[in-house]
């Protein structure tokens, strides 16, 4: 996965507005707040709840 870091910096996660981390072994920015995980597909961010894969135990 391959992102700017300065788009890592302006992204958030649309459902809540917290800041994301990065996933590199999932290729996945991941909420810790409301537990979304959104994929990262061709180095592209896909950032809608919809696409989103639950973290919840």
């Amino acid at each position: 996965m391959n992102l700017d870091p300065t788009l890592l910096d302006i992204l958030v996660c649309p459902q809540c507005r917290a800041t994301l981390a990065v996933d590199v072994d999932h290729d996945e920015l991941v909420c810790n707040l409301c537990r979304l995980a959104y994929p990262v597909r061709d180095d592209i961010p896909v950032m809608l709840v919809d696409e989103a894969r639950s973290l919840a135990d």
